[in-house]
């Protein structure tokens, strides 16, 4: 299929046959927009709730609704590859993202996209809490938080938007502003996209629209710099042991190398951006160390981040059920040398190879017992009892669970007396839990089970 991507703004869809395919956060947003701008829409969604609002199912007629509309607003959920969007632009209509609709009319060099297979949640907040921190205004959204085209938070924003970038936004992009960040490249998200390569394609494509000036892009990353070609017109990389003795960034409080390279990268993107604004007040020379350890102050974590949940006779217990994919995960297990990791995966079986968390995991250095959970968790036992140590490592076992109390169980005996307990699942949480909060509202609950009352 064609990747021309519709060059259309928000104000662009006035007086036009509209419908919104997907009520979720970004659908309610949209549906908000559109009415602000005097649109009544179709509203489409695969498993609509009870609401005063007449919405039709997709599988009863949704479609065809959908089909009789010029403009279609997809969600992000619902793949533009699949059969039903084919449908839809066989029929005439023109399929766009509320993001695409909104940057198409953003005033650019005030926006900075940050996209990555992960670490963008954590670098978008991290840049939005300097910019606090600095004086501005910024909002921070897109893939999480806050849709910047919701008229419920018009006027809310005055100075910088810090836009997250999924994969599956990336698609319908028209523009780039002049500074972006990539923060890691790794294979996800395989159902939606169809294959590894397109993934990548289309996660780097938030980079290289028209617009686009400089790209800081992660330069520990092999996959990244082999796909330098995909990053923009300019590519500065940053990597974690940049800038040795900086320790601006510790009243941040995020362990791991992975994070000291998010903050690295937050930094000079920071630069970047004043400079693109044009700011009286320039972003960049302001901000020096002492400014950005002042700024630093005060960060709250992103929930479910290697979040310490509590500490049961001496074993931590750590939330990081944002962890969906491999990178992550191996991270995570990075982010605490020297100790025992009882370590809990698995979750939703997207299909992605986890040959390289066998290989992390068995070449640990320190003591590593691994608990896998369904419905992927027994490939991953598979390929870790199949992979060959790639050092001598400290590995213990690999340990089939149920379910996460079961795992939690195991665990917390193992890792007695003074190890830790890691939810970092490497998958999604579809399936089992409403999502990654719920799981990790689990793990919490499961770990309160092994308190002892006074």
């Amino acid at each position: 299929m064609s990747d021309q991507r519709p060059r259309l703004g928000w104000s662009d869809l006035r007086g036009t046959r509209v419908g919104v395919w997907g009520l979720g956060r970004e659908g309610g947003a949209s549906l908000r927009k559109l009415r602000s701008l005097g649109v009544e829409p179709v509203l489409v969604d695969d498993n609509p709730q009870a609401g005063p609002d007449p919405v039709v199912p997709t599988k009863d007629g949704g479609l065809d609704a959908l089909s009789r509309c010029e403009i279609v607003v997809r969600t992000p959920g619902i793949s533009r590859y699949g059969p039903q969007a084919d449908h839809l632009r066989a029929a005439g209509a023109t399929l766009v993202g509320g993001l695409g609709l909104w940057l198409w009319e953003a005033d650019l060099p005030r926006v900075v996209c940050v996209t990555g297979t992960k670490g963008k949640s954590t670098t978008s907040a991290i840049l939005g809490h300097l910019l606090r921190g600095l004086g501005y205004r910024p909002m921070v959204g897109g893939n999480f938080g806050t849709a910047p085209y919701d008229p419920e938070h018009a006027g809310e924003f005055d100075d910088y938007w810090v836009i997250e970038v999924s994969s599956y936004t990336a698609t319908d992009l028209a523009v780039t502003p002049p500074v972006t960040a990539v923060t890691s490249l790794h294979p996800d998200h395989l159902p939606w996209h169809g294959t590894v390569e397109r993934y990548y394609r289309d996660k780097l494509s938030a980079t290289s629209q028209p617009g686009a000036d400089l790209t800081v892009a992660n330069g520990d990353s092999d996959l990244l710099r082999e796909r330098a070609g995909l990053l923009g017109p300019k590519v500065e990389w940053v990597g974690e042991a940049d800038d040795p003795a900086a320790t601006w960034m510790d009243p941040l409080g995020l362990p791991g190398r992975h994070n000291r390279r998010n903050a690295l990268i937050s930094r000079r993107v920071l630069t970047a951006l004043g400079t693109a604004a044009a700011d009286d007040n320039l972003i960049g020379a302001t901000a020096d160390d002492a400014a950005l350890a002042r700024a630093a102050v005060g960060f709250t974590p992103l929930p479910s981040r290697l979040t310490t949940v509590g500490v049961v006779d001496g074993v931590a217990f750590v939330d990081d059920s944002l962890s969906t994919n491999v990178l992550p995960t191996l991270a995570a297990l990075d982010a605490f040398p020297g100790r025992r990791i009882a370590l809990i995966v698995g979750g939703q079986d997207r299909g992605i190879d986890y040959v390289p968390l066998a290989a992390g995991v068995r070449g640990r250095e320190d003591p590593t017992l691994v608990l896998t959970l369904p419905d992927s968790g027994k490939r991953i036992s598979a390929t870790i009892s199949a992979a060959a140590a790639s050092s001598p490592g400290s590995f213990s076992a690999v340990v089939d669970c149920p379910d996460l109390d079961a795992a939690v169980a195991a665990g917390f005996d193992w890792a007695r007396p003074d190890g830790i307990v890691l939810l970092s699942p490497a998958a999604p949480s579809f399936g089992r839990f409403r999502d990654y909060r719920d799981r990790g509202d689990q793990f919490a609950a499961a770990m309160r089970t092994h308190i002892t009352p006074p």
